[in-house]
Parts: C-alpha cells; sequence; structure tokens
C-alpha cells in the first residue's frame, strides 16, 4: 500500500474500526439476550444498529468519493422498491457491486434488512463481516454437497422475516474478468450455449434453490444489471479511499415470482436467459452508448450517512480525548509504543478488507469444464 493511500486510509480506518467494534459488541449483546425471547425484535433493532456502521461505507461512496448511481427501471417497480421482499440477480461487473446494491437499499429504506449469499471467508473479515453474521446473511462453502443443506435451513429462516429485505444472490459466482470472460466463452463454445460477451455464464443451482424455497413468500425477483460507465477506471475500495469517482448504472426489472417456471430445469433456463439478455444489455451500451430502454429515477444523496459519520467522529474523539487525559497514554514509552501499535493494526485490517474485495483476490469457484486450463482461469 502506497504511503499516499497509507495517509487516508488510517484515519479513515480509525473511525471505522473502532465505531465498527462498538457496533459488533451491540450486535453480540442483543443476539445473546434478545434474539432468544424474540427474533423478531432482535432482527428490528439490529437493523438499526448495523446501520450505524453500514452507512459508513454508504458515506464513503456518496460523500467522500463522490460516487453517482443511474438507477433505470420502470415507475411501478420504482414505487415496491423497499417495501416488499425480493430476491436479487445480479451481474458481478466489479470489486464494489456489493456496494452499490447498499447505496440503493439505503435509498429505499431497507439497508438494514438487506441480505446476500457470499463466500464463508467474508463472515470472518472484521467488522464488517462480523456485522453480516449477526445480521443473518447467509454463507457458503462453495461445495454443493455442503452448501445445499446450508441454503435451505437459510431460506426456511427467512419465511417469518417481518421486515422488507433484499437477498442478493450473484449467480455467476465469482467476480468478472477479461482471463474469466475468455474462459466462459470457450466453455460456451464446447457446449453450444449462447457466447457472452459482457457476463461470465451463470451457475444455476443456488438460484433454483432459492425460487423453489422462497417462492411461497417472496412476491419478486430483482433482475439487475449493473455497468460503469464508459471511459472510467475500474471502480475498486481502494479508489474509494482515494476518492476516485465514477458514475454506475443499474437496470432493474421486477419479475414477479409466480411467474417463473415450476420445474428446476425450467427455473435454471430462466436464469440463463436473463443473462443472455444483460449481455445484450451490455454489449449494446458498450457499442452504442445507450443503456437502457427504461426511465431513469434520480435516487438523491441523503444526508444520514453524512450525518451518522459526523457523529461517530464526536462520539470517538471525545471518548480518544478523556482517555489520554484519564490514562496519560502519550505521556510514556510504553503508551507510545501500544499507540503506534494500534495504528499497525489498523492499516493491517483496513488492507485486509480492501483486499478481500478484490477480484485478484477472489476465491476459487468450482466449474466443470473440458479444458483445465479454462477451468483455472474461472477459478481465480
Amino acid at each position: 500500500m502506497a504511503i499516499p493511500a497509507v495517509l487516508v486510509v488510517v484515519p479513515l480506518g480509525i473511525i471505522l474500526i473502532l465505531s465498527g467494534l462498538i457496533v459488533n459488541l451491540i450486535q453480540a449483546v442483543l443476539y445473546i439476550l434478545v434474539r432468544p425471547i424474540s427474533k423478531n425484535m432482535y432482527r428490528r433493532t439490529n437493523k438499526v444498529v448495523a446501520e450505524l456502521l453500514w452507512l459508513e461505507l454508504v458515506w464513503l461512496f456518496d460523500w467522500w468519493a463522490g460516487f453517482k448511481v443511474e438507477l433505470y427501471t420502470d415507475s411501478e417497480t420504482f414505487q415496491l422498491l423497499g417495501k416488499e421482499h425480493a430476491l436479487l440477480i445480479c451481474n458481478h461487473r466489479s470489486d464494489i457491486d456489493w456496494l452499490v446494491g447498499w447505496v440503493l437499499a439505503q435509498r429505499t429504506g431497507c439497508l438494514g434488512s438487506t441480505l446476500a449469499i457470499m463466500k464463508k471467508e467474508v463472515k470472518c473479515l472484521p467488522i464488517i463481516g462480523w456485522s453480516m453474521w449477526f445480521s443473518d446473511y447467509v454463507f457458503l462453502e462453495r461445495s454443493w454437497a455442503k452448501d445445499k443443506g446450508t441454503l435451505q435451513s437459510g431460506f426456511q429462516k427467512l419465511e417469518d422475516f417481518s421486515l422488507p429485505f433484499w437477498l442478493a444472490l450473484f449467480v455467476e459466482g465469482t467476480r468478472y474478468t477479461e482471463e474469466k470472460l475468455l474462459a466462459a466463452q470457450r466453455y460456451a463454445a464446447s457446449r453450444g450455449l449462447p457466447v457472452p460477451r459482457n457476463v461470465l455464464i451463470p451457475r444455476t443451482k443456488g438460484f433454483v434453490s432459492a425460487v423453489t424455497h422462497m417462492r411461497s413468500f417472496v412476491p419478486a425477483i430483482y433482475d439487475c444489471t449493473v455497468a460503469v460507465s464508459k471511459n472510467q477506471p475500474r471502480p475498486t475500495m481502494l479508489g474509494i479511499c482515494r476518492r476516485q469517482s465514477s458514475v454506475m448504472k443499474v437496470q432493474i426489472r421486477r419479475h414477479p415470482m409466480q411467474e417463473l417456471p415450476e420445474t428446476a430445469d425450467g427455473i435454471g433456463q430462466w436464469c440463463k436467459d436473463q443473462f443472455v439478455t444483460k449481455d445484450a444489455v451490455l454489449e449494446r451500451y458498450f457499442c452504442m452508448d445507450s443503456f437502457s430502454d427504461l426511465p431513469q429515477h434520480d435516487i438523491g444523496r441523503p444526508k444520514k450517512s453524512f450525518f451518522v459519520v459526523i457523529s461517530w467522529i464526536c462520539v470517538l474523539v471525545y471518548g480518544i480525548t478523556k482517555l489520554f487525559q484519564w490514562s496519560s497514554l502519550l505521556s510514556s514509552w510504553e503508551g507510545i509504543a501500544f499507540s503506534a501499535i494500534f495504528l499497525v493494526l489498523v492499516t493491517i485490517v483496513m488492507q485486509i478488507l480492501i483486499q478481500s474485495s478484490e477480484s485478484e483476490h477472489s476465491t476459487p469457484v468450482n466449474t466443470v469444464t473440458q479444458d483445465p486450463m479454462e477451468e483455472r482461469l474461472l477459478q481465480k
């Protein structure tokens, strides 16, 4: 990590880590004391608490880096966002697609009840991963023999979820890179499938399981297509910390769950068909600079995340000042050493969090291909 990046990341890290530990502690207390008594009360309270942490990342996106999200959807869907349960499927175009989802959820009032199906390593990430675990995210081993039961259990737990929630599922199974696209194209050509140009081939087992188990209580699927504006650098968390802004384009099409096929094969083919359509949308955008035929909606930039961060800064500055006054921490070599070690730990934790979001450090995904080289590329 370059020195200029450290000078930005460390102050942001101090705020995120200290406030995050406070949030994690509150979540742990609620999980032990409240959840056994009332799961509904726990979820409602945890929604508020988790947002105190997650809004800091929304602030980084909105106010620090100055990102913009252009949302394209029909008026009826726009009015329903945040007011109903929904299963989201999305292409995994960049390192921050999940954060774009958080931004949209925050705009519609369901940030604290947003869920996702993620690889198990995420729940071990300091602060952010722990908060997700307390918030009923579903974590997978990426082995269908093990994950089948995990998914079924996770879906069953959502049946009594009283708050409107979004459950995000990246059915491509990994983030888009040119190498993975090349492997996906060879795989598709070898099996007579439509050859993708801008998306990877979806892995449909998890999607089929989700639709099968949640059809009775989730009314809709939000088919999301995400693109980074042309001629702009690929957005990353490190870029956000360095205040490198960009424009993210998101199209959402709502599909009533009841319209999906009843059979597993039919559901899987429906998902594949949606990705063929996504590919065409992205191809038209990159070739003709026309992203969507749906109307664009202004989602604004609410000040809530800004006020949350300012409040955290005030609380933390007051607490640290009182700590220094009480302990004379900087008046001894031991105190100075403790402070230096703390700053080093902050740097290490932030580096872990940033690197975990990068496609270069993504976890392998098991894929069956005819060519071992293609398999290795798709697993990166």
